[in-house]
């Protein structure tokens, strides 16, 4: 019996379909269909994995005169979810393509404010010859193009990554040569990853010195005043485009090696507290867009993001240390 026929007798003698099979072995239906038809020999990660679920040796997967011997009983599931090396590339690949669209909507999120506030500016000092409501609407309807552009650019994001969720939440294994591969891979991107890194955060730190500047030097009705606090959003969104780029990569071979903030123990935690981190990000979302549409100070409500962040680390670290402490 050859192993496409195998692979047939021992699916149906567990009563799973295609789908079922190809979910365990996490490759798709088609896969399964072109192995049971002979169109195609499934990689020795696949072998070892069939063996382990079928219950039956590799060798009898692999030699047609090999007599059926049943180790162990056939498993239906398995806890821990186990990423070959074809999977973890994709996943990669799709994290450095996500990791340039996420930078840029975070980009055009922070510079959406620009042109309402240069150009609310230079309509009060009689620079542009347009009324207060076009200045204004001209720099709402540029702010909400940009921020539509940036939401666009989230959610095709996330819908490429939605496949790969797991390796965010759960505990997973990964087959032989995959850890070797995207530790390599991450030493090789180190150097970018500390210097992109480094440069996102002094550029976030040094973008009020426009700001501060102009305070010093000119006057209160000053053009260059205006100008200056555009200037300092645009340092601003080039630094935290840096990190974030980055940062979503880093993220990326964390995931793989389950280290930093994915360990094991780390997605145990990330489970108990999803709802309270929605919770708390959409409450901070709603407070941000009311406060900036009601002052339209959207050069001073984007302080919110910052102040967000800390408060949340901070909340979430004494949240695990009374976990610990009842525990």
């Amino acid at each position: 019996m050859i192993l496409a026929d195998k692979i047939i007798d021992l699916r149906k003698k567990n009563g799973w379909s295609q789908e079922e099979l190809a979910e365990l072995l996490d490759v798709s239906r088609q896969s399964v269909s072109k192995w049971e038809s002979a169109q195609s020999v499934p990689d020795m990660q696949r072998i070892i994995r069939m063996s382990e679920i079928f219950g039956v040796t590799t060798d009898y997967l692999l030699k047609d005169d090999a007599e059926l011997a049943v180790v162990s009983e056939p498993i239906s599931d398995s806890p821990v979810r186990t990423v070959g090396m074809e999977e973890a590339n994709t996943f990669l690949a799709v994290k450095e393509l996500n990791s340039r669209r996420i930078a840029l909507g975070v980009l055009l999120c922070i510079l959406s404010p620009i042109v309402l506030i240069v150009l609310g500016g230079a309509q009060d000092l009689g620079l542009v010859p347009i009324t207060d409501m076009q200045a204004g609407g001209i720099g709402l309807v540029t702010l909400m193009l940009l921020v539509g552009c940036a939401v666009a650019l989230f959610v095709t994001s996330g819908l490429r990554t939605s496949p790969f969720e797991y390796l965010e939440k759960e505990p997973i294994d990964t087959l032989y040569g995959v850890d070797g591969m995207v530790r390599g891979r991450r030493d090789r991107f180190r150097s970018t990853f500390n210097r992109q890194l480094t440069l996102g955060i002094v550029l976030c730190v040094v973008g009020v010195l426009p700001l501060f500047i102009a305070m010093i030097f000119c006057k209160e009705d000053s053009f260059a005043l205006v100008a200056s606090i555009g200037a300092m959003l645009a340092l601003i969104a080039i630094g935290a485009m840096l990190i974030v780029r980055v940062g979503v990569i880093w993220g990326s071979y964390q995931m793989l090696l389950q280290e930093g903030d994915y360990t094991r123990a780390a997605k145990e935690d990330l489970k108990r507290h999803s709802s309270f981190s929605g919770i708390y990000w959409g409450l901070v979302t709603a407070g941000y867009l009311g406060w900036s549409f009601i002052t339209m100070r959207w050069d001073r409500t984007w302080i919110v993001w910052p102040i967000a962040a800390v408060s949340y680390a901070a909340i979430f670290s004494i949240i695990k240390a009374l976990q610990k402490r009842e525990g």
